[in-house]
């Protein structure tokens, strides 16, 4: 498409319609809007994914934890820590899946030291994965979400 718009920019440059300078200055946009979708292409998350399938991505692998131990914590801090100064979207929810990852991994030791923290664990764990899915859906709507009951320690 582009090279169509640069062949109706030469034709008005011959004809007259246009000066050089003209012709220069309209050559140069063209030329920078290509360079421009090149570069976005480049800030692609991980093996070339839209960023929205890729947040949402990485919201789910939290739940991989529930088939293989630390996957849920190590998977999306891998995502994050290879992606996040290539994408500020995806620097963002990394930041928010450690700092509720980390914040849910504390109340978790603490229920589990009380006595009445069996029922509460139950609740946590319930809550935890309504948490992620909806975290998921909403990443995969392109909006972000801060975790309920997360406390901030990555900003």
């Amino acid at each position: 498409m582009k090279y169509e718009d640069l062949k109706i920019l030469d034709e008005l440059r011959e004809k007259g319609s246009i000066t050089e300078e003209e012709y220069q200055r309209e050559k140069a946009k063209l030329l920078n809007e290509n360079e421009n979708q090149f570069s976005n292409t480049a800030k692609k998350p991980l093996f070339g994914m839209e960023e929205n399938a890729f947040l949402m991505l990485m919201h789910l692998s939290q739940l991989a934890g529930l088939i293989v131990p630390l996957a849920g914590f190590i998977v999306p801090v891998l995502m994050w820590v290879t992606n996040k100064d290539q994408n500020a979207n995806v620097d963002k929810h990394g930041k928010n899946i450690l700092n509720f990852t980390i914040s849910y991994l504390i109340y978790t030791a603490i229920l589990a030291i009380t006595i009445i923290g069996i029922p509460l664990l139950i609740i946590l764990g319930i809550m935890y994965i309504v948490f992620v899915i909806m975290a998921t859906i909403k990443a995969n709507n392109g909006e972000y979400w801060k975790y309920p009951l997360s406390i901030e320690f990555l900003k």
